[in-house]
């Protein structure tokens, strides 16, 4: 289940690498206990630094009765003694007390996370948010649950500017609804992070992948004169012929084949316009431009951003001669 849905248990693992996604979940069953007792008391245990018999003396009955949640927190690096002494626990938890396993994901650990979910445990999925298609959904539910809006475009233009790190794409979104009134459109987000959207690679490919040569390698040459390093650019680069590939190789295949993509709608429907000025040759092209590109910034090339430049202008190209 999502952070935003899970409710108090004996017992409840929070799983995957997102932190943020994580800490609201851990929070929120924090809060959720706090509305039921005041008085609740908190407790964290350090899986890595885990000795036997830790969990039972936090989960014995008390002298007063009070109610208690336990956080046991990095057992993706927990001890042996974590690992036996919470699988034992899963089967007889204590009363009045709200057990939280913390897991950072990995392979440490994994008799006891299917341990919990064969019990039924609640589980809260916190995986690491890869796609855009997943960051503008996060962007969306962020902005619903503070009852705003955002419309489409201002959306992926606020993705584009900050996405690369969840934490830094929710504190965006709450500066803007701090900020702003009403639905918040591109032309906001732009004033607010234009300057980093001018200098992601975001903007390069979008102008390269256009065909537009002359713009692509103005926003190129901003993007590293303010600092940007050229492994990101060529990724984003990446990113955007592999989207447009991808939505190549399902056209004519209908809808239901476009939905397996892992895409967002606006994304499928900016590459169906693009690909209208792209051949298959010119795609091949551009794919081994980058390809190139991508060995040259990681070591094979004295000069990195002689190497993104160059992929720049024959993506430009390749969208130039279809």
């Amino acid at each position: 289940m999502a952070w935003d849905e899970v409710e108090l248990a004996p017992l409840i693992l929070v799983s995957g690498p997102e932190s943020l996604l994580a800490e609201r979940a851990v929070d929120r069953l924090i809060g959720l206990a706090r509305e039921q007792e005041p008085g609740v008391e908190i407790s964290r245990i350090d899986g890595s630094a885990y000795a036997a018999g830790e969990l039972l003396l936090a989960t014995s009955p008390s002298l007063f009765a009070e109610d208690r949640v336990i956080v046991i927190e990095n057992v993706e690096k927990g001890t042996d003694e974590l690992i036996r002494d919470a699988i034992a626990y899963v089967t007889t938890p204590a009363d009045d007390v709200v057990v939280i396993l913390r897991h950072g994901g990995g392979q440490r650990g994994k008799k006891l996370l299917d341990t919990v979910k064969q019990a039924g445990c609640p589980v809260v999925s916190c995986e690491a948010m890869k796609r855009d298609a997943d960051k503008a959904t996060f962007v969306t539910q962020e902005l619903r649950r503070a009852g705003r809006r955002m419309d489409a475009r201002a959306v992926r233009a606020l993705v584009d500017a900050v996405g690369s790190d969840l934490r830094e794409l929710a504190s965006a979104c709450t500066q803007l609804i701090s900020d702003t009134t009403g639905v918040i459109g591109v032309e906001v987000v732009e004033r607010y992070y234009g300057g980093r959207i001018e200098a992601t690679g975001f903007r390069v490919a979008d102008a390269a992948v256009a065909g537009s040569s002359g713009e692509a390698v103005a926003l190129l040459r901003h993007a590293l004169a303010t600092g940007v390093d050229p492994v990101p650019l060529v990724a984003a680069l990446a990113a955007r012929v592999r989207t447009l590939a991808k939505v190549s190789a399902v056209r004519g295949r209908g809808s239901a084949a476009e939905k397996d993509l892992g895409l967002a709608p606006w994304q499928i429907d900016r590459s169906r316009k693009e690909l209208a000025h792209w051949s298959p040759e010119g795609l091949a092209d551009a794919i081994t431009a980058i390809a190139q590109a991508d060995a040259e910034v990681k070591g094979a090339s004295r000069d990195p951003q002689f190497a993104v430049e160059r992929a720049v202008l024959r993506i430009s190209r390749a969208a130039q001669r279809g």
